[in-house]
């Protein structure tokens, strides 16, 4: 499993040190705090850092390859789908 280094996070108010913070409309702002702690939750789990490697390992430098789409395969219920994302190049 790959061990990944990530750039600093920002403090709890959005901050790299002088910079940053989040402008968002108030409406917004519980619901992008309830993302930020389902990520602070998630991010050190063996089967979110396989996936996100999986990711990597298909998404990063191009040309683009074709991408399993297994949930999608899976709720097809047996039908496997592959994708090939133009939109990333």
């Amino acid at each position: 499993m790959s061990q990944f280094t990530f750039a600093p996070m920002p403090d709890e108010n959005g901050y790299f040190g002088e910079y940053g913070g989040q402008i968002i409309p108030p409406e917004l702002k519980t619901i992008m705090d309830e993302i930020n702690a389902a990520y602070d939750e998630i991010r050190q789990s063996p089967a979110f850092i396989q996936e996100l490697d999986l990711l990597f390992q298909d998404y990063v430098g191009r040309p683009s390859p074709v991408y399993h789409a297994k949930r999608l395969s899976d709720k097809l219920g047996g039908a496997q789908i592959y994708l090939k994302r133009e939109d990333l190049n």
